[in-house]
């Protein structure tokens, strides 16, 4: 077998500093979380949301009042679009039983109709949305999406494990739950709300990250077997390199076209955008300075474990 020559850039070399600033990374986004909490929308909070539209602008001060002139419980009202498109959410009001409960929220909604067309007659209101989510249903919505992200970690914690080695695994797993929880610490840190399609959001970048660190894994997989006998460092360094310029245009032109939704994008699309364009920039770094040296890291613990047996 032949030598493997020392070109390109080290980065197994440069992974115990990125990987301490990972480390640091998960540990403040996990304490955020945390101590800040999750600012979740209806969907797992439950309550009601109007999207509604005018012909002229309106400032949001106007229907921020009028929201609390109908004692509407923990209303808020967000903006977007040229100032002619608002939000307005409230939350839902427990009673002794649902059909109470969902009687109860469609007198308020009602009632903030009728106080909407007359207050703003001449803007001409149209509504364009209103959702209504039950808090019982939003808690077991809230309960099975945690179960999804698990079972999807837990599957592919598996598929790695049988399709590559075991000192594979780890690395792939640890690598997506890294990007997941940097992107939703960053996702509540600038104020937005997590709901179902955030959440669709993150779990397609954990498989966009980990269709990536699977070419990754790939590629060293097939240098291991034409360079047996080599230094791992140096195999995993000429699989990255090797590999690199297809890694930057498929993140590139990925991450290009989720700035585009972001920026020109409104309401649940832009939040998407923003979570996916978080979550590939963080998952093609973890994929080359995460996943990848983490392999040598199991290959020595497994060379302990068998040791000590």
């Amino acid at each position: 077998m032949s030598k493997i020559e020392s070109k390109g850039f080290d980065f197994v070399g440069k992974a115990p500093v990125l990987g301490g600033i990972s480390l640091f990374l998960v540990i403040t986004s996990l304490i955020f979380l945390g101590v800040r909490g999750i600012s979740y929308g209806i969907d797992f909070a439950g309550g009601t949301e109007i999207q509604v539209r005018f012909k002229e602008q309106v400032a949001i001060e106007k229907l921020r009042a009028l929201g609390e002139s109908q004692a509407l419980p923990g209303v808020s009202v967000q903006g977007f679009g040229d100032g002619v498109e608002y939000l307005i959410r409230f939350q839902t009001v427990q009673k002794a039983t649902e059909k109470e409960t969902n009687e109860h929220q469609n007198q308020l909604v009602a009632k903030l109709r009728t106080s909407l067309d007359q207050e703003f007659a001449a803007q001409g209101p149209e509504y364009r949305r209103i959702d209504s989510v039950g808090p019982q249903v939003g808690a077991e919505l809230k309960k099975n999406s945690m179960l999804a992200v698990f079972y999807s970690l837990l599957v592919i914690l598996i598929y790695v494990a049988l399709r590559f080695d075991f000192k594979f695994a780890p690395g792939a797993v640890i690598c997506l739950f890294h990007d997941a929880v940097i992107t939703l610490a960053i996702f509540v840190a600038v104020g937005k709300e997590v709901n179902i399609p955030v959440l669709a959001a993150i779990l397609t970048l954990i498989g966009y990250s980990l269709n990536d660190t699977i070419v990754v894994f790939d590629r060293i997989r097939e240098t291991e077997g034409n360079h047996r006998g080599q230094d791992a460092a140096k195999v995993i360094n000429k699989s990255i390199n090797d590999m690199l310029a297809r890694t930057l245009i498929t993140t590139g032109t990925t991450f290009v076209s989720a700035i585009c939704l972001m920026v020109f994008a409104d309401g649940v699309v832009s939040d998407i955008a923003f979570a996916l364009t978080i979550g590939i920039f963080f998952g093609s770094y973890s994929s080359i300075f995460v996943a990848a040296p983490l392999i040598i890291v199991a290959e020595k613990l497994r060379a302990m474990t068998e040791v000590k047996a």
